[in-house]
């Protein structure tokens, strides 16, 4: 029995199995195709770098289209308020030529229950031109004072009427043109946001924290130049402090003490304002209640008081201290003066971007307050968060 028994094969064992030297290759090769298969979705993947740039462009898309979002709305605000004073105007407009009508038609009335036949009066009330009608001077001449003044009351009425009519139809076309634009601003921003969503929902635990530390090397930087502008600022107020004060020793030897220096609160002859000015005052006033918005969410088209985007931040600090901005901001950008970074001053305005889509308010040492993105919260940062090159301009509201 044992004489035909087989042999047992001598080749590697696999998973506690012997197997012989042909499985053995085929196994290898189908481990290697595994490995390639698995490799390869790992390959197709964006780097880390991509999506986060990715993520940023996006943002930035979403942060421009919600200053679209911001001027539709507001357009379409004030459009809609046109909207209703014209049709309430119209209304009664159209009420004042019915009773204008409605006087002529009275004459009508006597002239008949008088006898009087005066034919063309009756045609005049069923006319839909009176003006016309009445161009025939037989006619014209036929009716008394009373009566002309009635005509034309009604002429004027109805041509008033008609005008405003227009004027609202005309409105009412810009208000759909209005609407349309805030719907399409709207869906840009959700879709944007979504994208950015999805992007970052397919991250690992371990990329997301690489994106993290990424994020906090960038931060670590834009706070080094925060540092450097903030050291170039002390040196250029210490610099004017001295100017001034060997000024005033100078005005003080050459007219002795007859000569008056300028007081607390004066402006010196670059135009900056001191701290104990009106626009150091409300600058202040802007800064304070900036910090006191410090935690509150970013919502794209808010303006408080819960939540905020960037220019609903801005418009609200400054309203705060009695000055009215525009909501969104490249109007901001507008109103004031445009000084360099290096001559940013506590409560100027911070533009970036070439589309001017994002604002944040100078708080001293090259830092700002401002209302970052989505998912962010109102929060003081470097101006240079996003890079240096990323300024567009700083603004010193009027």
């Amino acid at each position: 029995m044992a004489s035909h028994r087989k042999s047992r094969p001598t080749g590697p064992r696999v998973a506690g199995i012997r197997t012989p030297a042909l499985a053995t290759a085929a196994l290898t090769s189908v481990a290697l195709l595994s490995q390639t298969a698995n490799a390869t979705p790992s390959d197709d993947r964006p780097t880390l770098e991509e999506v986060e740039k990715k993520v940023d462009d996006l943002y930035r898309q979403a942060g421009s289209a919600t200053e679209k979002y911001n001027a539709a709305k507001e357009k379409t605000t004030k459009q809609r308020k046109k909207v209703d004073t014209l049709l309430d105007d119209v209304a009664q407009r159209t009420q004042k030529l019915n009773d204008a009508r409605e006087e002529l038609g009275s004459f009508a009335s006597a002239q008949y229950r008088t006898g009087a036949s005066v034919p063309e009066t009756a045609t005049l009330l069923l006319a839909d031109s009176p003006q016309d009608y009445f161009d025939q001077n037989q006619l014209m001449n036929r009716l008394t004072g009373r009566q002309k003044t009635a005509v034309d009351d009604y002429v004027t009425q109805q041509s008033e009427t008609m005008k405003k009519r227009r004027e609202a139809t005309e409105s009412l076309e810009t208000l759909t043109d209005s609407q349309t634009d805030l719907k399409s601003a709207k869906s840009t921003v959700q879709k944007k946001l979504a994208t950015a969503r999805e992007l970052l929902s397919e991250l690992t635990a371990e990329e997301k924290a690489r994106l993290a530390a990424i994020e906090r090397k960038k931060q670590e930087e834009a706070e080094r130049k925060a540092a450097e502008l903030a050291k170039q600022q002390a040196a250029q107020e210490e610099a004017e402090r001295k100017r001034r004060e060997e000024a005033a020793q100078q005005q003080e030897s050459g007219s002795g003490s007859s000569g008056t220096s300028g007081g607390t609160g004066s402006s010196d002859s670059s135009g900056s304002s001191t701290p104990g000015t009106s626009t150091g005052t409300k600058a202040e006033k802007a800064i304070a209640f900036a910090r006191a918005q410090i935690g509150k969410p970013y919502v794209w088209g808010a303006t408080g008081p819960g939540s905020y985007d960037c220019s609903g931040l801005t418009q609200a600090a400054w309203k705060a201290a009695g000055v009215t901005l525009p909501r969104v901001t490249y109007d901001q950008v507008n109103a004031g003066t445009t000084v360099s970074v290096s001559q940013a001053q506590p409560g100027d305005l911070v533009f970036f971007y070439d589309d001017i889509s994002h604002v944040g308010l100078y708080i001293g040492d090259g830092m700002m307050i401002h209302a970052p993105k989505p998912g962010a919260y109102v929060r003081e940062e470097s101006i240079f968060y996003d890079g240096e090159s990323s300024i567009y301009s700083v603004v010193r509201p009027a």
